[in-house]
């Protein structure tokens, strides 16, 4: 693929945790500008990633006026998601923002707008789809080997594992806790597996129970409890149009032993799978007469549509995006299914807080 020019807005943990090392694995990406409100993070990213004099700034707006960069990457806290993804559209940028699409569902649909109406692309950082074991349930859902999926659940458990760093327990700056943080990613993989779009109902509980314990063997160590001002566990009851239905559970500290994120359970017709099992994606179903469990040897080349030495899901997701981006095709993770998975977080929220089923 031919060379192209990215911008980072935003130089914190997921920028050093996830794209940056994506993108300089594919070899024809040049970062070129850099951006975030403590400079000094700015500068420390283009020294490690950049190219030569690559361009530092505070202000977004002073990077998107390069007009060379074609490309750029939101990755800031989720308050921040739709402002700066909408300013990068409309100043010509393709963009990659980082999950969840947006703190609400009006700034997703804002987002969505600018896509359209400036003809450029936009996709969402839900980098699990790209994993093998998801490629290659995906296929097996395309191919129909399931049949008609009508119960699902989303997986997003965690123990102890509450994120004590950046803005994670900020109400304020992210929206939430857990439900948008991990859970986002487990509903995007199971809507995707479904391939189903249309919810019709949402009924959500949210709790906070843990998070006046800060020395609970957290596995990122203890947190301050007053700016613990997020849920610690949330829950959802989906039913879609065509009446099927889809438990979603996420937490960063809850009293279980059941834990697992990222992960999906299908049940259709046919056969099911779930990747929540200890033996990763597993499907059942029977076989003249007889229940049968099968445990796929996905080995290489689980990942469709991907030439390149990695099989690290960010940077079959990187490589995915940049190709679409080079090459006009569509990008993977579509802003309007992004949206659809906001819209359900938020009626989870809307719900827990009202004590009533959000109806679509």
């Amino acid at each position: 693929m031919r060379e192209i020019k990215v911008g980072i807005i935003g130089c914190g943990g997921i920028a050093n945790g996830k794209h940056m090392p994506a993108l300089r694995s594919l070899g024809n990406v040049l970062m070129v500008g850099f951006c975030d409100i403590v400079r000094e993070r700015a500068e420390r990213a283009a020294a490690e990633y950049g190219v030569d004099r690559a361009g530092v700034y505070t202000d977004y707006r002073d990077l998107l006026a390069d007009d060379t960069i074609a490309v750029v990457h939101v990755l800031t806290p989720n308050r921040e998601h739709c402002e700066i993804t909408v300013a990068a559209l409309e100043a010509g940028k393709h963009v990659m923002c980082e999950k969840p699409m947006a703190k609400t569902a009006a700034d997703a649909r804002m987002m969505l707008d600018a896509a359209r109406r400036t003809g450029k692309k936009l996709t969402i950082g839900y980098q699990n789809r790209f994993s093998p074991e998801h490629q290659f349930l995906k296929k097996a859902c395309e191919r129909g080997d399931l049949g008609d999926i009508y119960f699902a659940k989303a997986h997003a458990i965690r123990r102890r594992a509450v994120p004590t760093w950046g803005v994670f327990l900020n109400e304020e700056e992210q929206g939430g806790g857990p439900l948008i943080d991990i859970g986002t990613h487990a509903l995007d993989l199971t809507l995707w597996m479904m391939n189903n779009y249309k919810p019709k109902s949402v009924r959500g509980a949210v709790y906070k129970k843990l998070g006046d314990q800060p020395d609970c063997g957290n596995a990122f160590g203890p947190w301050n409890p007053e700016e613990y001002t997020v849920e610690d566990s949330a829950f959802g009851f989906i039913t879609m149009e065509n009446g099927a239905t889809i438990i979603l559970e996420s937490s960063w500290a809850l009293n279980t032993l059941d834990i697992g994120e990222a992960q999906t359970t299908l049940c259709g017709t046919k056969a099911g799978a779930s990747t929540h099992t200890p033996q990763g994606l597993t499907f059942n179903g029977y076989d003249f007469g007889k229940l049968t469990t099968t445990v796929p040897e996905l080995g290489n080349g689980g990942v469709a549509f991907y030439t390149g030495k990695s099989e690290n899901a960010q940077d079959v997701e990187a490589y995915r995006w940049i190709d679409a981006v080079i090459n006009d095709k569509e990008v993977v993770t579509k802003p309007e299914e992004a949206l659809v998975v906001t819209e359900i977080l938020e009626a989870i929220y809307e719900s827990a807080k009202t004590g009533k089923t959000i109806e679509f």
